[in-house]
């Protein structure tokens, strides 16, 4: 995470309540139906169009793609973030900008189809072995402190904004230590995609696959009911306790802070997940459902253009690898869902700015201030008259004149 990029959400994260309280609105009831609705769409568009009647070649064609894009978009984010100027060629970068999330986001879909896929054809469904990978891959994340990356919205959204729009954060930093050229870089990228996406992915898997086997299996309107009822529960309870978790992480420090904050980030994945699976099985049942193909296209293109628009676009996307308790502070707690206190920042910052700007053209014309030059015949006085009226009378010796020497 860049210093600019922290500084911000150190201001952000001190918001006012009640902007605090908007924003979490917002991405609970309009963002992320959106993003599912996304997810949704793309995933079955895969599922229609790439290799149909082919489940492992087409699982196998979703990994391949998903890793290939997310690797090429992590190791070239500097050179995207060198030659794409934002103030500089303003038309093309918001293009470009929107276009490289869009095939960020597909990337993303399919290696998460890829992964699902391969999990089910190759270890089964039984309630046991699934539990048990969501398990391992729960300590795996844990233990190389990466498991705040199984959060998504509605804890966590972003913003189509200029700063940080091309970073993708690898887990050991190699590109900012040793340079980007470098195998290390390679192989940090490589691990970054592959091995802590995956096992994000198993762990999303795992959860998702006890609730299809435990809450209401033969009846999906009701499953979807209870699952957006769980969901919506949790995270609202999440946000009500960021408070008191603040103080506590405040208060703790080392092993005991990590598994403070590990504990809160589980809870609140809990209720994400039940949230995604809720409008997911919900849009399966009831949109649409006799034109399937339809929907996923409307669905799709609604989607994203809307979310552009709205600015979250980068919403849609799984995006890099960030370390748990990595922040000072309360940050590492501090749901990212910035969107009023954003737009209030930008503002007061536009506010500042323009205040600035003024307070310095008034100095630059108190230093420039014309001034009105009187001399007398004998050069006895002279007479400084200021733009305010002021007079300011020099007195001007005869024999220091006469005695100056023309050379």
């Amino acid at each position: 995470m860049t210093s600019s990029v922290a500084s911000m959400r150190r201001e952000l994260s001190n918001g006012p309540a009640a902007l605090v309280a908007v924003d979490a609105a917002l991405s609970t009831v309009v963002i992320t139906p959106v993003v599912v609705t996304y997810w949704r769409i793309t995933w079955k568009l895969m599922d229609v169009y790439l290799l149909p009647g082919r489940k492992a070649w087409s699982t196998a064609a979703s990994v391949a793609i998903g890793f290939l894009g997310l690797f090429v978009f992590t190791f070239f984010q500097h050179r995207l973030k060198w030659y794409l100027k934002p103030r500089k060629h303003t038309a093309m970068y918001y293009v470009i900008s929107r276009l490289y999330t869009a095939a960020f986001a597909y990337s993303c879909i399919n290696s998460w189809r890829g992964v699902w896929d391969a999990m089910d054809m190759l270890t089964g469904t039984r309630p046991s072995v699934v539990a048990t990978s969501v398990a391992l891959g729960i300590c795996s994340l844990a233990f190389m402190k990466t498991l705040r990356n199984i959060v998504a919205p509605p804890i966590a959204i972003l913003t189509d904004s200029y700063d940080g729009y091309f970073e993708v954060p690898t887990l050991f930093r190699i590109g900012i230590r040793d340079g980007t050229g470098s195998w290390l870089y390679v192989l940090d990228s490589f691990f970054s995609v592959c091995i802590i996406g995956s096992l994000v992915v198993i762990v999303w898997r795992g959860v998702w696959n006890l609730m299809d086997q435990y809450l209401y299996p033969k009846d999906m309107n009701t499953t979807a009911i209870l699952s957006l009822v769980i969901g919506y529960s949790v995270v609202l309870t999440a946000f009500a306790l960021q408070p008191f978790v603040k103080k506590l992480v405040n208060k703790v420090s080392g092993l005991k802070r990590i598994l403070a904050v590990d504990v809160y980030l589980l809870f609140s994945f809990f209720g994400a997940v039940n949230v995604w699976r809720g409008v997911w099985i919900m849009l399966d049942e009831h949109f649409i459902p006799d034109a399937p193909i339809t929907s996923y296209w409307v669905s799709h293109i609604a989607c994203f253009g809307f979310l552009v628009l709205l600015n979250s676009s980068n919403s849609i996307l799984v995006r890099g690898v960030y370390i748990d308790a990595e922040e000072d502070g309360t940050q590492c707690v501090d749901f990212p869902c910035y969107y009023v206190r954003l737009l209030v920042q930008k503002r007061k910052q536009r506010k500042q700015k323009r205040v600035k700007e003024e307070e310095e053209e008034e100095e630059e014309g108190k230093e420039m201030m014309p001034v009105k030059v009187e001399v007398n015949e004998n050069f006895e006085k002279i007479l400084i008259t200021g733009e305010n009226g002021s007079i300011t009378m020099l007195n001007e010796m005869k024999e220091t004149l006469n005695s100056a020497k023309i050379v």
